[in-house]
C-alpha cells in the first residue's frame, strides 16, 4: 500500500485535469502546499474524494505536475514501463537507424511525464531533470534505462544543473554509468561533433532535424545565411546539398569553432564557408550582403508569460532586420522556440514585420518539432517550436 498524501480540488477548478492536463495550478486545490516537501509524491482526488491522478508538489503556480492518471506507485517498475514505452516508441519512428543515432528518447508531457527529458546520442543517454520531483527520481530513472536500452546503451550523463536554474544547492553534472566515447554521431547521414558537458540543452538541437533537411532540398547553389547558428546544423546540411557559400553568425566563440569542426568533419576539403563569433543584431547593422536563403533561430526570446511582450517585440525586430537580406525570390527559413508564444501569435508578428518590410511574401512550409518531440494532444503548450518558410519577393 501507498501512503501518498492526498490533495483535493476544488469543485469548478476540476475541468483541465479531468480533461488529462498534465499541470495543477495552486489555484485549484482547496488547501496550499507550502507545508509538503517539494517532490513529495500525491494523489489528486476531485471535490467528491473520487481519484483523479498521482503527481508530485512544485511550488510555484504549478503545484502539481502529472506522473500517471493511474492509480499506481511511482516505483521502480514505474519507471521502467514508462521508459520502455518511450523507447519502443522511438523504434516505431525508425530510431536508431544506420544514417542517424541520435534523437529525443523522452520528451516531458509528450512521453507521459513532466520535468524529464532524456536525448541519445548513439549510446549515450543524456538526462535532464527540470524540477526536484524528477530529481528525486532520478536513480529509478537511471536504473529504467539499463534494463530496457540493454546493449543499446553505452552511458549516461546527467546534464541536469542548467535545466534547474540552480534549484539544488550543489547539484553537479556528471557521469552516471559507463563510459562516455566519441562524441560525434550522424543525423540523416550527417556527422556532427556533440559536446555533453558544456554545450547548450543536451548537446545539440535534436528538434530542428527535420528542418533541417527539408533546407536541404532549397540549398543548391545558393547562398546561405545561417544567424544563431551554434555549432552548425543548419549550416552542414546546406554545404552537404550544394549550396554555394555558407556564412554562419554566433555570438559563441566556442560553438563557431565546433561548428568549423562540423563543416571540415563532413567535407575535409571545403572552402566556401565563413564562420563569424558575432551578435546576430550587430552583423545584421554592420553588413551589406544579401543572400538567397536567410534562416532566423533564436534561442527563447521569452522564458516564462511575464516575458512575453518584449520577446514578441525582439521576433519583430529579428524578422524585420533579417528579411532586409533576403534577395528577390529568395527564402526566409524564422522559427520561434518560445512555449509561451503560440503558432497563431508568431504567425501573427512576422505578418507585421512583413508589411512594416514593404515585400510581397508568401509562407510556403509551416513547421514544428520532429516526430520524437511529440506533444501530448492534452497539453497543446508542448508544441514549443514554431517555424515558417516564407519566399520573398
Amino acid at each position: 500500500m501507498d501512503s501518498y498524501q492526498q490533495l483535493f480540488l476544488k469543485s469548478g477548478k476540476e475541468k483541465s485535469l479531468l480533461r488529462k492536463h498534465p499541470w495543477v495550478f495552486s489555484g485549484a486545490l482547496q488547501k496550499e502546499i507550502k507545508q509538503i516537501e517539494e517532490g513529495s509524491i500525491v494523489k489528486i482526488t476531485d471535490s467528491k474524494g473520487e481519484y483523479v491522478a498521482t503527481g508530485y508538489v512544485q511550488h510555484g503556480s504549478i503545484a502539481v505536475r502529472i506522473l500517471s492518471f493511474e492509480d499506481e506507485i511511482i516505483d521502480q517498475e514505474f519507471w521502467t514501463k514508462t521508459i520502455e514505452k518511450s523507447w519502443l516508441f522511438r523504434q516505431s519512428l525508425g530510431f536508431p537507424n544506420t544514417k542517424t543515432n541520435c534523437f529525443r528518447l523522452f520528451h516531458g508531457e509528450g512521453d507521459g511525464v513532466s520535468g524529464l527529458i532524456i536525448d541519445y546520442y548513439n549510446g549515450t543517454a543524456v538526462i535532464q531533470c527540470h524540477t526536484s520531483g524528477i530529481l528525486a527520481q532520478l536513480d529509478n530513472i537511471v536504473e529504467a534505462l539499463k534494463l530496457v536500452l540493454k546493449k543499446n546503451l553505452k552511458a549516461i550523463y546527467n546534464k541536469s544543473k542548467e535545466a534547474m536554474h540552480g534549484a539544488i544547492n550543489g547539484l553537479e553534472n556528471g557521469l552516471l554509468f559507463g563510459t562516455l566515447e566519441q562524441d560525434i554521431v550522424k543525423e540523416n547521414g550527417f556527422s556532427f561533433h556533440v559536446d555533453w558537458k558544456n554545450g547548450q540543452k543536451t548537446g545539440f538541437f535534436l528538434d530542428q532535424r527535420d528542418n533541417r533537411a527539408l533546407l536541404g532540398r532549397y540549398a543548391k547553389g545558393k547562398d546561405v545565411l545561417n544567424t544563431f547558428s551554434y555549432t552548425g546544423g543548419f549550416s552542414v546540411y546546406a554545404m552537404m546539398n550544394g549550396a554555394n557559400s555558407i556564412d554562419s553568425i554566433d555570438v559563441s566563440k566556442n560553438a563557431i569553432e565546433v561548428l568549423n569542426k562540423n563543416m571540415l568533419l563532413n567535407n575535409e576539403s571545403a572552402t566556401n564557408f565563413e564562420s563569424i563569433a558575432k551578435d546576430t543584431f550587430s552583423f545584421f547593422k554592420e553588413s551589406e550582403k544579401e543572400y538567397d536563403i536567410v534562416i532566423l533561430d533564436p534561442p527563447a526570446f521569452a522564458k516564462n508569460i511575464g516575458a512575453k511582450h518584449n520577446a514578441l517585440m525582439g521576433y519583430k525586430r529579428l524578422n524585420i532586420e533579417g528579411l532586409k537580406k533576403v534577395k528577390k525570390g529568395g527564402l526566409l527559413f524564422t522559427f520561434s522556440c518560445s512555449q509561451v508564444v503560440d503558432s497563431l501569435t508568431f504567425s501573427q508578428i512576422i505578418m507585421s514585420a512583413a508589411i512594416e518590410s514593404g515585400r510581397e511574401i508568401k509562407i510556403i512550409h509551416r513547421l514544428t518539432q520532429g516526430a520524437d518531440h511529440p506533444v501530448n494532444i492534452y497539453h497543446p503548450e508542448g508544441e514549443y517550436l514554431k517555424g515558417l518558410v516564407l519566399m520573398v519577393n
